[in-house]
């Protein structure tokens, strides 16, 4: 199973956080950028509408019901995630992918920090035993990487975050992690 993710998504939070354990085995976590499957689509984020307080509510209850910490909104959110994407691609070529995502989303979502910036993400980096992720953002084949992983979600089906592929099914939202079992 494949779990598709973008680390500004607090959907995708809130799937990452508990895929392993509903699924009985870790999925392959797949980055892609959200924001260039907004432009696909044409349309962006429910963040920017007359939803969010209700979108963020849900989250926040969610996140009760699921027993992960208190859901802390970072200052601006959402959060520009370009930087963050290109760091969690070449976290997934270190092979450290599962722990620099997990570190992100309990900074991002648990603490409320702002995870869009250089320094920030060289620090979370850094606490996982990543190094050289200031550079790794700027290196175009990090880009290119990350670009290819959007183009080739987006043409598996691939429409928001979070999304599941299990076999040939596309299971968009957290939500829907059950069905996959």
């Amino acid at each position: 199973m494949r779990l598709y993710y973008d680390l500004a998504s607090p959907y995708a939070y809130l799937a990452v956080s508990r895929a392993a354990e509903l699924l009985h085995e870790p999925p392959e976590l797949e980055p892609v950028l959200l924001g260039a499957i907004f432009g696909y689509r044409g349309h962006g984020s429910w963040a920017h509408t007359d939803r969010r307080a209700a979108g963020e509510q849900e989250i926040e209850r969610r996140a009760r019901a699921y027993g992960l910490p208190p859901v802390k909104w970072p200052e601006g959110w959402p959060l520009n995630s370009l930087a963050a994407m290109r760091a969690a691609t070449y976290a997934k070529r270190e092979g450290l992918q599962t722990e620099f995502v997990q570190a992100v989303y309990e900074r991002e979502f648990a603490r409320g920090e702002d995870i869009s910036g250089n320094e920030a993400l060289a620090a979370i980096a850094d606490s996982v035993g990543l190094k050289h992720v200031e550079a790794a953002v700027a290196d175009p084949a990090i880009k290119q990487a990350l670009k290819e992983a959007t183009d080739n979600a987006w043409a598996a089906g691939v429409q928001g975050v979070p999304t599941l592929q299990a076999g040939d099914r596309m299971l968009f939202g957290d939500d829907r992690l059950e069905e996959a079992v």
